[in-house]
């Protein structure tokens, strides 16, 4: 399939700022792009590129003063299978698992394990390793929060979206993150596109946030927000959590003032 895909976003500086960007396809997914995957800005300035610690590529700008818009509008193809189903991955020794996969079994700014391991093992310790306890940790976060929008805060943490009980998609990640890691399961945090394809309207379109545990020497992605298997998910970036997958890091003031996201099937090509 193939999916048209992209953004638009403004912001008002009153003066020149540095700007750190994590906005770019996965490099993952790059031989899937059917057009290119600029970062465009206007007015025009020079975009600098480079790959960050996770693996993401990140561009660097410096925004003049006034308006300041970043854009891409790009295609990519897409299998249009939907996310992978192994109920017989097994769970790995921490002992046993790969030194890569060991920074994603530490607490991080989001994700705060150490305030909430004790929670996660009276509520997962009987369920059965691997696959499994993992949709239990997905089955309980999708039904204890309540998502709106109105809840969102760039501050909430995993442990304050369980207390609070409400959110939005990152704070659905942080919690299923946060628990997985308690109970030795190496979870990463990521962002990307996810457009309403195969799925009825679920409202704005924004950028969006899944995860993806370790399991059966793989990685898996899990959705605790939607909690069914979906497809046509574009991977912009992953990491420990939403700090590191920041899609703008502004040095200075930058005040937002447009944001628009696209992710929707187009037809096949002639």
């Amino acid at each position: 399939m193939r999916i048209r895909t992209g953004y638009e976003i403004a912001y008002d500086c009153p003066d020149p700022v540095p700007m750190l960007l994590t906005l770019s396809v996965h490099p993952s997914r790059r031989q899937d792009l059917e057009t290119p995957d600029w970062v465009r800005t206007d007015p025009a300035l020079d975009v600098q590129q480079y790959i960050d610690g996770f693996g993401n590529i990140c561009s660097r700008v410096t925004a003049p003063a006034g308006r300041f818009t970043l854009s891409a509008d790009f295609i990519i193809r897409d299998s249009g299978e939907v996310d992978e189903y192994a109920p017989e991955a097994q769970q790995h020794a921490v002992a046993d698992l790969p030194q890569e996969a060991l920074v994603y079994l530490l607490g991080s700014r989001y994700c705060e394990t150490d305030r909430l391991t004790g929670l996660a093992w009276s509520l997962f310790g009987a369920t059965e390793p691997g696959w499994s306890r993992v949709q239990a940790i997905v089955d309980h976060v999708h039904n204890h929060i309540k998502f709106g929008y109105e809840h969102a805060r760039p501050t909430k943490s995993a442990y304050e979206a369980y207390t609070e009980g409400q959110g939005v998609c990152r704070d659905y990640a942080h919690l299923a993150v946060a628990f997985c890691r308690c109970m030795n399961i190496p979870a990463r945090y990521c962002t990307g596109y996810l457009g309403d394809i195969g799925v009825p309207l679920v409202g704005v379109m924004d950028f969006s946030a899944w995860f993806e545990v370790y399991l059966g020497g793989r990685w898996y992605a899990f959705d605790a927000r939607n909690n069914i298997r979906r497809k046509a998910r574009v991977l912009i970036a992953r990491g420990r959590d939403a700090t590191d997958v920041a899609i703008a890091n502004t040095f200075g003031t930058a005040y937002l003032v447009g944001f628009k996201v696209v992710s929707e099937e187009l037809a096949e090509a002639a």
